[in-house]
């Protein structure tokens, strides 16, 4: 036994949605009687991956008495439940754990709430801006208000017969090209899934969904965990509304703005 970081889940939060079963490379949580459970701690690395899959809030990872974890024996658990591919998932995961490792942190908790400092382009000085100059530099391509989901009503005449994006918080400030390349043309909706009061947008989006002739929905998000229950919340909306003729893409962004990966979700 040693005091380390290791996953929690309040059962009363938990709506046995089962995501965390997946977003866990060691297997190390399963559903019983419809409620998420960790199998045994040793399967447990207390990385929290498996928060950002999660809709409700229910997993927390925190620092307790607990058996060590055991990657020999969980890499034994992986290959009876998930075979070889989740053998080799596994081990990708601790390859970037271990990367993870060799950045210093900035205290604990979720791993996108962790400082990082960017390395800036080389660029030359700015010039002086004289006064009157034009006060837009770069063009807004925003084309409705309002633009967070808390306050957008499901039936807004700007989502019929167009291609909504779906953004993180994060995204649109973190690259200066998600206006052009994502905005442009599009309905927007933006929301957070590790700081908003989320209740309530799994219906509302599946409202929006179901309620207006969207041919294509995008979900622009970043590579930290905490942002793929913004993925999560889309995913659990379809299920709910289930629309007919719809597309939906996942585009994954790196904390430099860098697009490292994007999946047809639906």
């Amino acid at each position: 036994m040693a005091t380390r970081k290791i996953i929690t889940i309040n059962e009363d939060l938990c709506n046995g949605c089962g995501n965390c079963i997946t977003g866990c490379a060691e297997g190390a949580l399963q559903l019983v009687d419809g409620k998420a459970k960790l199998v045994k701690e040793t399967y447990c690395d207390g990385f929290g991956d498996c928060i950002g899959t999660c809709p409700t809030g229910a997993l927390k990872i925190v620092e307790k008495e607990a058996d060590e974890f055991d990657f020999d024996r969980t890499i034994e658990h992986v290959e009876k439940i998930r075979g070889a591919d989740g053998v080799n998932f596994m081990r990708e995961a601790h390859k970037q754990h271990e990367a993870k490792l060799q950045t210093p942190r900035q205290g604990g908790g979720c791993p996108g709430t962790r400082m990082r400092m960017m390395q800036p382009p080389q660029q030359s000085s700015a010039k002086v801006v004289a006064e009157g100059a034009m006060p837009v530099v770069m063009k807004s391509e925003i084309s409705q208000w309002p633009l967070q989901l808390h306050l957008l009503q499901p039936r807004a005449p700007f989502f019929d017969n167009r291609e909504l994006v779906i953004l993180s918080t994060c995204s649109p400030v973190t690259s200066p090209d998600v206006h052009w390349r994502y905005i442009r043309g599009r309905a927007v909706a933006i929301a957070c899934p590790k700081l908003d009061r989320t209740e309530g947008y799994v219906e509302k989006l599946a409202e929006i969904f179901t309620s207006n002739n969207i041919p294509r929905v995008i979900i622009l998000r970043m590579e930290v965990p905490c942002c793929g229950g913004l993925t999560a919340m889309v995913n659990a909306a379809l299920e709910l509304g289930k629309p007919q003729n719809m597309v939906v893409d996942e585009v994954v962004m790196s904390l430099e703005g860098e697009i490292i990966r994007t999946n047809r979700i639906y």
